[in-house]
C-alpha cells in the first residue's frame, strides 16, 4: 500500500511540474500582441479593404460581359406573324450578351490602379507602424513589471534587517542595555515596512494585469513574465548622435514611407483629373435573339407562294432567324461639363499641396522625438549613475548608524529613518535603472534595432 501511496505522490508531482506555470519573456508577449490585437486587427481589415480596392481598378480594365433573357405573356390584339393584327394570347422570349471595352480614356483606370497600389502600400505601412507602437508600449509594461518586481525585493529585503534587529534588540532590552521604548519603535518600524511589502506586491499584481489585459489574454490570474538577463549599463557607452539617428529614420520608419505613398498617390489623382479633359473611346459589341410560341415555319411551294411547313417552328432555328448582331465604337469627347472637370483638377493639386505638408509635418514630429528620446535617455544615464553614488554613500552612512545603534550611540529613531534613506535611495536607483533601460531601447527602436531584452 505504501508502494502504490508513493507511486501516486510521484506521478502527481511529475503532472504538476508539466503543466506548471509558463513564464512569458518579451518576445513572446510581442508576438502574441501582434496577432491577437483587435486594434492591430481592426487596422488589417483597412489594409484588406484597400487591397481589394487594389484588385478591382486592375479588374476595371478588362471588357464587361453581360446576358440578358426574358419571356413575356401578351393577351389581347397583337401584330401577327403575317403582319396583320389579331386577337390572341402569346408568349415570346429573348436572349442577349452585350460587351464593352474602354480603349482610352486619357490613362485614368491605368494611372488608377497605381494610385491604389500606392494606397495599399500606405496602408500597409500604417499596420506596421501599429504594430511598432504596440511593441513599443508592450515593452514599457514589460519593464514596469521588472521594476515592481525588484521593488518588491527591496521592501522584503528591508523587511527582514528590521525582524533581525527587533531580535537583537531584545537581546539588549532583556540585558538592560536598551530601553524597552526601543523595542516598541522597532516594532511599529516593522509594521510599516510590512505594509510597504504588501503595496509593493499589489502594485505588481496590478502591473502584471494590465500586461496581461492588453495582451488579451483570458486567463490574467496565472500570468507572470520571464526575468531576462539585462544589459550591462556602464557610463563609457555613448549614444548615438540624434542627427545620424534622424536621417537614418527618415529611409525606414513606416509613417514616413506611409507618408511618401500618400503623397505620391495624390499626385496620380491629379493626373487621373487631368485625364478628364480628354476623350474617351470605348468598343461594344452585342448579340440578341428571340422566341416565339406557335411561330410557324414557313416555306415555298413550287409557283413560288409561301406555304406553312409545321404550325411551330423548333427552337434552334428561331434563335438563327431572329438572330442579330452588333459592333461599334464610341467616341465621347468633353466639351462642357459645368466646370467639373476644372474643379476636380483645382482640388487635386489642393489634395498634393495638403500631402505634401503632412509629409514636412511627419519628418517635423519624427525629428522632435528623436531629439526628445536622446534627451530623456541621457538624463535617465545620469540619473542612473548619480542614483548609484546615492546607493553607495547611502549603504555606508546605514552601515556605521546601525553599528552605533548596536552600541546604544544612536536611538532607534535616527537609525530608522537612516534605513529609510536607504530604502528610498535604492528604489531611485530600480527607477532609474529601468528608465535608462526603457529610454536606450526607445533611442534603439528609432535607429531601426529590434527591441529585445
Amino acid at each position: 500500500m505504501k508502494k502504490i501511496l508513493l507511486l501516486v505522490l510521484v506521478f502527481a508531482f511529475s503532472f504538476s511540474g508539466i503543466y506548471a506555470q509558463e513564464l512569458w519573456n518579451l518576445e513572446r508577449c510581442i508576438t502574441h500582441a501582434k496577432e491577437h490585437n483587435i486594434n492591430l486587427k481592426l487596422q488589417k481589415l483597412d489594409a484588406d479593404v484597400q487591397a481589394n480596392n487594389t484588385r478591382q481598378s486592375k479588374l476595371d480594365l478588362l471588357p464587361d460581359l453581360n446576358g440578358n433573357t426574358g419571356y413575356n405573356f401578351n393577351y389581347g390584339r397583337s401584330l401577327s406573324a403575317d403582319n396583320t393584327y389579331v386577337n390572341e394570347n402569346s408568349q415570346t422570349g429573348s436572349l442577349g450578351l452585350s460587351s464593352r471595352v474602354t480603349l482610352f480614356s486619357g490613362f485614368q483606370k491605368w494611372n488608377s490602379v497605381k494610385q491604389n497600389e500606392l494606397d495599399l502600400k500606405a496602408n500597409l505601412q500604417d499596420v506596421e507602424k501599429a504594430k511598432e507602437d504596440l511593441a513599443l508600449n508592450i515593452t514599457s509594461y514589460y519593464l514596469d513589471i521588472l521594476f515592481k518586481k525588484e521593488l518588491l525585493q527591496v521592501a522584503q529585503e528591508q523587511l527582514k534587517v528590521t525582524e533581525l534587529q527587533i531580535k537583537r534588540t531584545e537581546v539588549l532590552v532583556e540585558a538592560g542595555t536598551l530601553p524597552k521604548g526601543t523595542l516598541m519603535e522597532q516594532k511599529a518600524q516593522a509594521a510599516r515596512e510590512d505594509l510597504a511589502v504588501v503595496n509593493a506586491q499589489n502594485s505588481l499584481d496590478i502591473a502584471l494585469l494590465d500586461l496581461a489585459q492588453l495582451l488579451d489574454l483570458e486567463d490574467t490570474k496565472n500570468f507572470d513574465i520571464q526575468t531576462p538577463e539585462l544589459p550591462v549599463l556602464n557610463a563609457t557607452k555613448s549614444m548615438v548622435d540624434p542627427e545620424s539617428v534622424f536621417i537614418n529614420a527618415l529611409t525606414f520608419r513606416p509613417e514616413m514611407k506611409a507618408a511618401q505613398y500618400r503623397l505620391e498617390s495624390s499626385e496620380k489623382g491629379l493626373i487621373i483629373a487631368k485625364g478628364q479633359r480628354t476623350p474617351t473611346l470605348s468598343m461594344s459589341g452585342s448579340w440578341n435573339s428571340g422566341y416565339r410560341r406557335n411561330q410557324p415555319e414557313y416555306g415555298f411551294a413550287t409557283d413560288g407562294s409561301p406555304i406553312i411547313i409545321r404550325k411551330e417552328m423548333k427552337l434552334n432555328d428561331q434563335l438563327r432567324l431572329f438572330e442579330s448582331k452588333s459592333f461599334g465604337f464610341n467616341l465621347s469627347i468633353p466639351i462642357f461639363n459645368g466646370g467639373v472637370v476644372n474643379r476636380n483638377i483645382s482640388n487635386a493639386k489642393i489634395n498634393i499641396d495638403r500631402y505634401r505638408l503632412n509629409m514636412d509635418n511627419s519628418k517635423n514630429v519624427l525629428r522632435k522625438e528623436i531629439e526628445q528620446a536622446h534627451a530623456n535617455a541621457k538624463a535617465a544615464m545620469k540619473k542612473f549613475f548619480s542614483s548609484e553614488t546615492a546607493v553607495s554613500s547611502t549603504e555606508e552612512a546605514f552601515r556605521y548608524t546601525e553599528e552605533k545603534f548596536n552600541l546604544g550611540l544612536v536611538n532607534s529613531v535616527d537609525y530608522n529613518q537612516e534605513k529609510n534613506n536607504l530604502f528610498k535611495s535604492k528604489s531611485d536607483l530600480l527607477q532609474a535603472k529601468y528608465e535608462y533601460i526603457f529610454r536606450t531601447k526607445i533611442l534603439d527602436f528609432y535607429n531601426g534595432i529590434e527591441i529585445n531584452l
